[in-house]
C-alpha cells in the first residue's frame, strides 16, 4: 500500500504552501459572502423570480456541503495535491462560466460547479496542512493563519461585494477570481508537496460514495427550502428522513465493506468526534448571526450594502488580529481546550448582548461592543480545528479535513435556515399584534440570537466535558519565541 511522502522537516517552501492553502480558502470563503450583496442586481439584470434567485446561494451550497467528505477521502487515495489543483481548476473555470452567464440558468449551473470545485480544494487543504506542519507550535501559527482567512473572509466580502457591484457590475465579484485562481495555481504546482495517496484499492467504496453524497444531498436541499416549505412541512421531514436513512445506510455500509470510503475509527477518536459536534453549534449559531445582523442594519437601520460591509468590517479586523497575533502563543501556552473554552465564552457574550437589541440602536453603544467581542471566534476557530485534526493519523488527514469542512457547512445551512425561520415566524407574530415593521423585525432578530446564544452554551458544554487537549500538545514547551 502507498503512503504520503512525508513533508521534509524544514522544507523552505512551507510558507508558501500555506499562503497558497490560505488563499484558497478565502477565495472559497470570499465567493460565499461576496454573492449575497450583488443578488439584487443578478435579479434585475437576469429576471429571477423571487424563488429563483435563492438558488444562487444554495447551488453552491448543496455541492460543496454534499462532495466535502466523498473529496476528502478521494484526495488521501489519489493524492491530495492533485485533488487540491484540479479543484482550484474547476472553481476557477466555473467563475468564469458565471461572470458571462446571460441566463438565470446558466448562473445556477455556474453557481454548482463552483460549489463542487471548492469542496475538491477545501476538503483536502487541512489535510495538507497538518502534514506539512507537524510541530505542535508551528502547527498552531499555521492553522491560526488558515482559520483567519475563513473567519475574516466572509466580512471581507461584504465589503468588496457591495464596492464591485456598485462601482462596476455583478459580472466582476465573479471576474475576480480569474486572476486569483490562475495565481494560486501557479504557485501550488511550485509550492505544495507532491504525494501519490494510497491508491483507490485503498477506498475505492462507490457504493458508499453514491449513498453519502445522496444523503448529504439531500439533507442540505432540505434544510435550504426550510424558509419555503416550514420546518414541520411533509416536504421537509419526508426529505429529513430520507436523508437520515441514507447516511444510516451509508454507516451500515462503511462497517461492511472492505474497503471503507470513510473508515469509521475516525469517528472512535473524542477529539474528531467532540470537535465536529462542537464546530456545527458554534458554526451554527456564528454564520446566522453574520446573516441576521446584516438584514438587521439593511431591513431596521436603512444600511446599504456597502455600509453593512464596513460596520462589520471591525469584526474581521479582530478576528484577524487575534487569529495572527495571539491565538497560536496562547494555543501554546494554555492548550487548544483552555483557548477555545475561553473563545466560546466570548461568542456567548456576542449573541447575548444582541439579544437586547433595540429598533433605533446606537452603532458605537449597540453594535460596535458585539463586533469586538467577535475576537473570541479568532480564539475559537484555530483550536477547535487543532483538536479536530489532532485525532486523525497522517492516512486519514484528507478525510477528518473533509469531515470538518461537512460539519462546518451543514452547521452554516442549519443555523441560517432554523434562526431565519424562527425570526419570520416571530416577526409574523409581532407584526399581526400591530407592532411596526422594524420592531416585529427587531423582535424576530432578537428570537433567534437569544437561540443562537443556546447552541453557543451547548458547544461550550461539550468543549467542556468531551475534548482533551492532546498529549503531544500539552508536553511542549510554552514559551514562544516573538
Amino acid at each position: 500500500m502507498r503512503a504520503h511522502a512525508p513533508a521534509p522537516a524544514h522544507s523552505p517552501s512551507r510558507s508558501l504552501a500555506l499562503a497558497v492553502l490560505a488563499g484558497a480558502m478565502l477565495m472559497t470563503v470570499l465567493d460565499g459572502s461576496i454573492v449575497t450583496v450583488a443578488m439584487p442586481a443578478m435579479q434585475t439584470s437576469l429576471g429571477f423570480t423571487p424563488a429563483g434567485l435563492s438558488w444562487v446561494v444554495n447551488a453552491y451550497l448543496i455541492a460543496f456541503g454534499a462532495l466535502l467528505l466523498l473529496a476528502g477521502r478521494l484526495g488521501d487515495l489519489i493524492g491530495r495535491r492533485r485533488m487540491f489543483l484540479a479543484g482550484t481548476a474547476v472553481f476557477t473555470g466555473a467563475s468564469l462560466l458565471a461572470a458571462v452567464a446571460a441566463s438565470p440558468g446558466l448562473l445556477i449551473a455556474a453557481r454548482f460547479l463552483q460549489g463542487a470545485g471548492s469542496a475538491m480544494s477545501s476538503a483536502v487543504g487541512l489535510g495538507i496542512l497538518v502534514t506539512l506542519f507537524t510541530e505542535p507550535r508551528e502547527r498552531a501559527r499555521a492553522i491560526a493563519v488558515f482559520s483567519f482567512t475563513g473567519a475574516a473572509g466572509a466580512s471581507l466580502g461584504q465589503v468588496l461585494g457591495g464596492l464591485l457591484t456598485d462601482a462596476l457590475s455583478w459580472h466582476w465579484i465573479f471576474f475576480i477570481n480569474l486572476p486569483i485562481g490562475a495565481a494560486t495555481l501557479a504557485l501550488a504546482v511550485r509550492a505544495l508537496p507532491a504525494d501519490r495517496g494510497l491508491g483507490l484499492r485503498a477506498g475505492a467504496d462507490a457504493l458508499g460514495a453514491l449513498l453519502v453524497t445522496a444523503g448529504l444531498t439531500t439533507g442540505i436541499y432540505a434544510v435550504v427550502r426550510i424558509q419555503e416549505h416550514g420546518a414541520a412541512s411533509v416536504h421537509t421531514l419526508g426529505l429529513g428522513a430520507l436523508s437520515l436513512a441514507l447516511l444510516a445506510g451509508f454507516l451500515v455500509r462503511q462497517r461492511r465493506a472492505a474497503t471503507p470510503l470513510m473508515p469509521l475509527r475516525i469517528l472512535r477518536s473524542r477529539a474528531v468526534a467532540g470537535a465536529n459536534l462542537v464546530q456545527l453549534l458554534m458554526v451554527a449559531a456564528l454564520f446566522a448571526f453574520q446573516i441576521l445582523v446584516a438584514l438587521y442594519l439593511q431591513q431596521v437601520r436603512g444600511y446599504d450594502a456597502t455600509a453593512t460591509g464596513l460596520a462589520m468590517l471591525p469584526a474581521a479586523l479582530v478576528i484577524g488580529a487575534v487569529s495572527l497575533g495571539g491565538a497560536a502563543r496562547l494555543i501554546a501556552r494554555f492548550g487548544e481546550r483552555a483557548v477555545l473554552l475561553t473563545g466560546i465564552t466570548l461568542l456567548i457574550g456576542v449573541l447575548g448582548l444582541l439579544t437586547r437589541l433595540p429598533v433605533h440602536a446606537s452603532y458605537a453603544v449597540d453594535l460596535l461592543p458585539v463586533m469586538l467581542l467577535a475576537a473570541g471566534f479568532g480564539l475559537a476557530l484555530p483550536a477547535l480545528t487543532a483538536l479536530g485534526m489532532s485525532g486523525a493519523d497522517e492516512a486519514d488527514a484528507g478525510l477528518a479535513s473533509g469531515l470538518f469542512n461537512t460539519t462546518q457547512q451543514i452547521g452554516m445551512a442549519l443555523g441560517v435556515a432554523v434562526l431565519s425561520t424562527l425570526a419570520a415566524a416571530r416577526t409574523e407574530v409581532l407584526d399581526a399584534a400591530g407592532r411596526s415593521a422594524a420592531e416585529a423585525l427587531t423582535g424576530g432578530y432578537r428570537l433567534a440570537f437569544a437561540v443562537g446564544t443556546g447552541l453557543l452554551v451547548a458547544a461550550l458544554a461539550v468543549a467542556a466535558t468531551v475534548l482533551r487537549t492532546p498529549a503531544k500538545a500539552a508536553n511542549t514547551e510554552v514559551a514562544i519565541a516573538a
